[in-house]
């Protein structure tokens, strides 16, 4: 933390120095999750824990200890505002491009909390295939080229679609869609957001259906509202994608946030 902001940078719980972070200006092998704290605390801490640990097992061979985990973030939460937004990265010291082995380090970072876009959006469709799309790794110059060209065309955001023809993701966002009872979740290679976790299991408690399909452009004129969800909100609505215009669906969008706000907040 400096004397002009409340936010912090740290690299294994000590503020992070420009020796930290040069090298990582230029590397893209590293994984990260990104959290929304309120109050000091955060949703669905379990499954952000999980994706670090998975993750830094695939990458690396090796994770760090979710106990270790949990007081570096405490550390980055101390001294605080009670509501902020926090990125945890996983990185090897010895780089990129190399076969070199090292322990794996944190990076934690905070800034402004962020609730996301107001919304409603219109995606482009765009056929693209994300490398590892299980991980949230960095690394990914594609996604931002097309968000660029998809708000260049006149959209807000881009949604992919697979060698299959099927929607994945957008770029930084899941997708849902409902059909007027139940929650449609995609079956394709995608990310499985943390948010997307927390209303998967919320909803069941609720006794809301849900099912895994295929969808595809085909059928979004059958559809009956769509959303994309990420760290920042368990909802935005989605108006469009390509031509076709989708209904407003607010008692979709009102059924995840409260799936949502029934995850209890956890300290670290």
């Amino acid at each position: 933390m400096n004397q002009d902001s409340p936010y912090i940078v740290q690299v294994n719980g000590r503020p992070a120095t420009a020796a930290d972070l040069a090298p990582l200006a230029f590397a893209g092998h590293a994984h990260f999750t990104a959290v929304q704290v309120r109050e000091g605390r955060v949703r669905g801490l379990d499954l952000h824990l999980e994706r670090l640990r998975s993750a830094s097992a695939e990458l690396f061979g090796r994770a760090l200890p979710d106990d270790l985990v949990r007081s570096r973030l405490r550390t980055a939460l101390r001294d605080g505002p009670a509501d902020l937004s926090l990125t945890a990265t996983v990185y090897s010291p010895a780089g990129e491009f190399t076969a070199a082995d090292a322990d794996p380090a944190l990076l934690v970072r905070t800034g402004p909390a962020s609730s996301g876009p107001a919304g409603p959006l219109a995606l482009a469709a765009v056929r693209h295939d994300r490398f590892q799309p299980h991980i949230k790794h960095v690394g990914e110059p594609a996604k931002t080229r097309l968000l660029r060209r998809a708000v260049a065309d006149g959209f807000d955001d881009a949604a992919f679609l697979d060698a299959e023809g099927r929607f994945s993701e957008a770029t930084i966002w899941n997708l849902a869609f409902w059909d007027g009872a139940s929650v449609l979740w995609p079956r394709a290679g995608l990310l499985t957001g943390t948010t997307l976790g927390i209303v998967q299991r919320q909803l069941d408690r609720l006794g809301v259906g849900q099912r895994t399909v295929a969808v595809t452009p085909g059928d979004l004129p059958a559809l009956a509202g769509a959303v994309v969800m990420n760290s920042w909100t368990p909802g935005v609505a989605v108006h469009r994608i390509g031509a076709v215009e989708l209904p407003a669906a607010p008692s979709f969008l009102e059924l995840l946030h409260r799936a949502y706000g029934a995850e209890p907040l956890t300290a670290p």
